[in-house]
């Protein structure tokens, strides 16, 4: 681990709460800037969504193509199995083990994990249970909170039909963001604003980053002056995990 920046950082909230928006920010801002207002290296980007959109199309492929049912999900775009959310968390930490082979892989970069769960599949109580041993006792969680409502306003704005595969473009539509995301967990597992959350035995710090003014919508200042309040004080939990 560095001695300066976070080793790993998951990212969480429900659809269209910001995340992404924040990655992007801190994608393409100046390392030396990233360093020191966040403790973050380069980052290294693990994102279920890409994963889960890869099995959308190769189901796509299957019914148009050969005839056959999909492999993950219905007619309806909805997973077969309520397993294959927890597949795509093992998926996550199988990727980062995979970083791992580069012995000074956390010397150069944090690894940012990013994903959303809501209560109907098991929500991040059990997602997290499915977060490797090598994750949890490097990570830490960035809560991004924002109401059911704004979530849904957010994703409606935007979604863009010709780009579903776009990282912030990307939406559900409305029955579909309620059945998935209306409930949401992460207030259950958590005491307040920020503290440590324990899983499997690791004692894991987490900080909500509040977004109900959408400060990670054409507000760049107010963005940059919060996120850097949110991580200095998860930093100052970080070294006690």
């Amino acid at each position: 681990m560095s001695q300066n920046t976070y080793d790993i950082l998951i990212m969480l909230g429900r659809p269209a709460s910001g995340k992404s928006e924040i990655i992007n920010y801190l994608t393409h801002i100046a390392p030396d800037e990233r360093l020191g207002r966040y403790h973050l290296a380069d980052l290294d980007v693990l994102d279920d969504f890409p994963m889960l959109w890869t099995w959308f199309e190769e189901d796509h492929i299957l019914g148009e193509v050969f005839g056959l049912p999909g492999l993950h999900t219905d007619s309806q775009g909805c997973f077969l199995k309520k397993e294959y959310w927890h597949l795509l968390v093992e998926r996550l930490s199988l990727e980062y083990a995979k970083r791992l082979r580069e012995a000074d892989y956390h010397e150069k970069q944090t690894c940012l994990i990013e994903f959303s769960r809501g209560s109907e599949h098991g929500g991040y109580e059990q997602a997290f249970l499915h977060l490797s041993d090598e994750i949890l006792r490097r990570a830490a969680f960035l809560y991004v909170n924002v109401s059911f409502e704004e979530s849904l306003r957010k994703n409606r704005r935007r979604y863009n039909p010709d780009r579903p595969d776009s990282i912030l473009e990307h939406g559900l539509s409305d029955s579909k963001l309620e059945r998935l995301y209306k409930e949401d967990d992460w207030h259950n597992l958590v005491n307040g604003t920020d503290g440590f959350l324990e899983v499997r035995g690791f004692r894991v710090p987490y900080v909500l980053f509040e977004n109900m003014d959408d400060v990670t919508t054409g507000q760049p200042d107010k963005l940059a002056a919060r996120l850097e309040e949110t991580l200095n004080n998860l930093w100052k939990l970080y070294p006690r995990r």
